[in-house]
């Protein structure tokens, strides 16, 4: 492993307050403790001993197989590759120097550490230092400064490129202790940034759709802490836009741009800016509960989509990116970094003089093989479509520079038009659609090559212009068009559960398609899917992993409902034209505890007979007490009658959902105010065993 040079412990503290050794430098990597105070004012526990115990042993490939292992939020929170998504498109260059605010464990310096010339990190944890340190022990460009920022900070220079806070401005009233903490932070960061150097600051949004939806804050917890201006206090404080602004506006900083990352800045999958906002349908990710249960008090999808609808999405986007300094070119990132290594790549929409393009970016070397072979698969399609009506997005690839890039095109995707009809229940035109998409991707099919992505958001359509924008997934060989064509419905029927109401029996009829091929052409595509993944499992499927869960208060609610509904007492009154529901009510809070119930029901003289109806489902009935005006009343059919059976004198089952006891009190003696007293004890049983003992009953007699 990595070499480790070692300073004594300093006497004067006790061994419990800092760790035995304090390297000075961990392989390439230097650690600075000139303002550590000796001991560690935060820390997560025993999981920061696991985690170093890791990043000692293992190599940067072998964490998503420790994850995945591990079923740890902590540990998927502070190894994944996944969190470095959120600075990787940053133009930081070769020759820039990058402060980093809030270190922690490292997923971001090295992220940093690649891309800079140098990056000096400050973080208040020794121990978590160490982590950084030992993760990135290759790195020759990483100085940390272990401390309190607040005294480290006189010692940093001024003429830093990049000021990166990720997930550590909210934590600034803790560094700085005035009463305009997050104000007075910025003024200090400021006067370490060059004239055009840039301040990135990620963070959640305390309005964020996540947490109406039913998501815990993420630093207290708790419900709705930060929606309800965090009343029970912490140390910790989020922001919306606005928020953010009248800090940034309060501080002198008038150039600045917000972006949006996607399901949030942790692990983000899509950055969005107001140049390149979110479309409807295109936000479907959004159960990520990795650490804590949540609720689920209603489809953020269809929210989200209202509130694009209304332009109100960096309202309620779950967190910020905010970029202090001159505007980037980038108004759009997509990852695809949940993939097998070779695969991994991001997308990004970029304006620049000759206009807006569209870039496919190797995420690694054995990555860039894979985006190569774009500029020949579109060659190949081209030939194939030429004269279709079919046209391919042109490709050129920059070797030098390592990316493939492609014109943007406008139109809507396909998807988003066959959604519409759906939405307004034209299914004329959905067919209109998909017959000309059918007709189009047939043309060449004895061609030997195929885009086996051909889905519905691959294409844009711009009136009668069709245009395919995506075929990093196209093969050399002839694959049948009904076979590509199923493959677009099936992802696009999965994709979404409004879409099931498609008849998709008829649709494989038009293809042609049987259920045997179908199976066929189902099985290849898990196949496909396990080819792009590799071994790794999605972060959906790590969710499931960690064992947190989505409760739905409505159900929830349901079911609540259902019980107070099958323990509800329903009392009728017969005045001698039998018993009818208009002279009948329930009867509210009886029951003593789970099962046993007790009541006493007022009479006058002119009711004949009560009937009691103990549940709305099959249930046993014992009754421990019935009495009129304090007299025990016999249990026997004169007097008492049930449409159950008797097990014995005062127990009874019954198989009906609609069980009653009726006591007829005409044939006791009453007075003009009468009272019944009841005690009973009901216990609910399934249908079929009420019917069991039923039968038992019936034979032993």
């Amino acid at each position: 492993m990595s070499e480790v040079k070692e300073r004594p412990t300093p006497v004067h503290l006790k061994e419990d307050e800092v760790l035995n050794r304090l390297p000075e430098k961990i392989g390439d990597v230097i650690l600075n403790y000139k303002y550590y105070s000796g001991k560690d004012l935060y820390s997560d526990g025993n999981i920061e001993d696991e985690i170093l115990a890791i990043v000692k042993d293992a190599s940067r490939v072998e964490y998503p197989a420790i994850i995945e292992r591990k079923k740890s939020w902590p540990v998927l929170y502070h190894l994944s590759p996944l969190r470095g998504n959120i600075v990787d498109w940053l133009p930081i260059g070769r020759k820039d120097k990058v402060l980093e605010i809030g270190s922690g464990c490292g997923a971001i310096t090295e992220k940093l550490a690649e891309k800079a010339g140098s990056v000096t990190c400050v973080d208040l944890s020794a121990k978590r230092s160490h982590i950084n340190a030992y993760r990135n022990h290759d790195k020759d460009n990483i100085e940390i400064y272990v401390g309190n920022f607040s005294d480290i900070e006189p010692s940093l220079s001024e003429d830093y490129d990049y000021i990166c806070m990720i997930g550590a401005f909210e934590y600034g009233q803790s560094y700085i202790h005035t009463d305009t903490p997050y104000e007075d932070f910025f003024k200090i960061i400021k006067k370490h940034i060059k004239k055009d150097g840039h301040i990135i600051i990620a963070i959640e949004n305390k309005f964020g759709l996540k947490y109406w939806a039913g998501c815990k804050e993420d630093h207290l917890g708790t419900y709705f802490s930060g929606l309800e201006g965090y009343p029970e206090g912490g140390s910790a404080r989020t922001f919306t836009r606005q928020g953010l602004e009248k800090i940034f506006n309060s501080c002198g900083l008038s150039e600045y741009s917000f972006y949006y990352p996607y399901p949030d800045y942790k692990f983000p999958t899509m950055i969005f800016s107001d140049k390149r906002l979110p479309s409807r349908g295109e936000l479907t990710d959004n159960l990520r509960n990795f650490d804590r249960d949540r609720l689920e008090l209603f489809h953020e999808k269809y929210v989200f989509d209202s509130i694009m609808e209304d332009g109100l999405f960096d309202i309620f986007s779950n967190s910020y990116l905010a970029v202090i300094g001159e505007k980037f070119d980038t108004s759009y990132v997509k990852y695809s970094n949940d993939r097998a290594v070779e695969y991994a790549l991001r997308t990004e929409i970029l304006d620049i003089p000759k206009g807006r393009v569209v870039r496919k970016v190797p995420l690694n070397e054995s990555a860039f093989e894979h985006i190569k072979k774009m500029e020949r698969f579109c060659k190949l399609l081209k030939e194939r479509y030429h004269g279709s009506g079919l046209r391919i997005n042109p490709c050129k690839i920059s070797e030098k520079k390592g990316y493939a890039e492609f014109p943007h095109e406008k139109g809507v995707s396909l998807e988003e038009l066959l959604d519409q009809c759906l939405e307004r229940d034209d299914m004329d035109e959905f067919y209109r659609l998909f017959d000309r998409y059918y007709e189009l991707i047939s043309y060449g099919e004895d061609m030997p090559v195929t885009d086996y992505d051909l889905v519905f958001a691959n294409i844009l359509v711009d009136g009668d212009k069709w245009t395919v924008i995506d075929y990093e997934w196209t093969v050399e060989e002839k694959v049948p068009a009904p076979e590509i064509a199923f493959r677009a419905l099936y992802c696009y029927v999965l994709a979404e559960e409004k879409r099931n109401k498609l008849n998709l029996e008829m649709l494989m009829g038009r293809l042609g398609i049987s259920e045997q091929a179908a199976e066929e052409y189902r099985t290849k595509e898990k196949r496909f899917q396990k080819q792009v993944t590799g071994k790794r499992k999605s972060m959906g499927e790590l969710r499931v992993d960690m064992g947190n869960c989505c409760v739905s208060p409505m159900k929830l609610m349901e079911l609540h409902t259902k019980e107070i509904l099958n323990q509800r007492i329903q009392l009728y009154y017969d005045r001698g034209e039998g018993f009818q529901e208009e002279d009948s009510h329930y009867i509210p809070d009886i029951y003593l505890d789970d099962y046993k119930i007790a009541v006493e029901i007022p009479f006058d003289g002119s009711v004949k007979a009560l009937r009691i109806d103990p549940a709305d489902r099959s249930c046993m009935v014992k009754i421990e007490e019935l009495s009129l005006n304090d007299k025990a009343i016999p249990l026997h059919k004169r007097y008492v009658e049930t449409n159950g059976k008797a097990i014995k004198a005062g127990s009874y089952v019954f198989d009906t959902q609609d069980p009653n006891i009726t006591v007829r009190v005409s044939a006791l003696p009453m007075t003009g105010e009468n009272i019944l007293s009841v005690k009973m004890e009901i216990t609910p049983v399934p249908s079929d065993m009420a019917l069991d003992v039923m039968g038992a009953i019936k034979k032993f007699f």
